[in-house]
């Protein structure tokens, strides 16, 4: 009810007003603001959490938050093309709505053969953005944080784990001990695995029996351990301090901090800033010839004989 009463607010104002009372961009685009909350306007590297409305001239909705069920975020940068809306953010607050138009001659400039026929030459692009959230990088950071950090502890406490850190940050468990070798930098291992996020989501795995009840689709996927040098910076930092944690023929549970992991930027259905899960098995380990490193000499102390001098004995 709430996004429909927002809408019907919108179009009245839009068909209220000429276009000729829209402002313009340096870079061609023209706006119209509906709200002048107080507070302080965005700033570049904000990070903005916002609502829109994407659509045709003709109202065709092309896309919208509000039918995804939730806002997308942005960091505020320069601006560097008509469509990209970083002129607009700057002019907003929180709460604040706007209409943005920007004309599809200017995005299709010199990508003609990239035209969709809904766009056709002198149509524009229409906007309806409603900002919900602003925060300072240094906040956004540090929100995201302290909720990977929530989100591992929960892991940790609904699977009844007890685990150990090492001064990195890795946590693990190693749930099939093992007296074999150990693999040292630069060996080469066999490792099956099945990856998981910290809700539980199966996002990869080397084990078809786990692929297949986690619903993966992974078309030409040989289901084998994989092989990795390990060490060498082949894999995420987690994987590559934790592999040489494990002896052969262990399993083990590695949970992986973002930093260890894909950091800010995430990896494929893998989102910035998770903290990943793995259930692994070192199945093998392939060494390599290592130079041997001599033992430091050990330095013998001399002890002097004590010299005793017997005494005469006196009648």
């Amino acid at each position: 009810m709430k996004y429909i009463l927002f809408i019907l607010a919108l179009i009245l104002a839009v068909n209220a007003k000429a276009q000729g009372d829209l402002q313009h961009t340096p870079q061609g685009a023209s706006y119209r603001l509906f709200t002048h909350n107080t507070g302080d306007r965005i700033k570049l590297n904000d990070i903005v959490s916002f609502q829109f409305i994407q659509k045709t001239d003709k109202d065709s909705v092309l896309a919208s938050t509000y039918t995804a069920g939730h806002p997308v975020q942005a960091q505020i940068v320069p601006s560097e093309k008509v469509g990209d809306l970083m002129a607009i953010f700057p002019l907003l607050t929180v709460k604040d709505s706007a209409l943005v138009v920007v004309p599809t001659d200017s995005i299709f400039k010199g990508n003609e053969d990239k035209r969709p026929p809904f766009f056709p030459k002198g149509s524009n692009l229409t906007y309806i953005l409603k900002i919900e959230k602003v925060q300072s990088l240094t906040d956004f950071i540090a929100d995201i944080k302290t909720a990977e950090n929530t989100g591992s502890a929960k892991y940790i406490t609904d699977h009844k784990l007890i685990v150990k850190t090492t001064p990195s940050g890795l946590k693990y468990v190693i749930t099939k001990p093992s007296l074999k070798r150990k693999p040292l930098k630069g060996d080469t291992v066999l490792v099956n695995y099945t990856g998981r996020t910290v809700d539980d989501k199966v996002f990869d795995s080397s084990i078809e029996a786990d692929a297949k009840a986690a619903g993966l689709q992974q078309p030409g996927r040989t289901y084998e351990p994989i092989q990795v040098v390990v060490g060498t910076g082949g894999v995420i930092p987690g994987w590559d301090e934790g592999l040489l944690l494990l002896n052969e023929g262990s399993k083990a549970t590695f949970i992986i901090p973002s930093g260890l992991a894909y950091g800010e930027q995430g990896q494929g259905d893998i989102r910035p800033f998770s903290t990943l899960v793995f259930n692994v098995e070192l199945v093998k380990v392939k060494p390599i010839k290592h130079a041997i490193t001599p033992k430091p000499a050990v330095k013998k102390t001399m002890v002097k004989k004590k010299t005793v001098t017997k005494k005469k004995a006196t009648a």
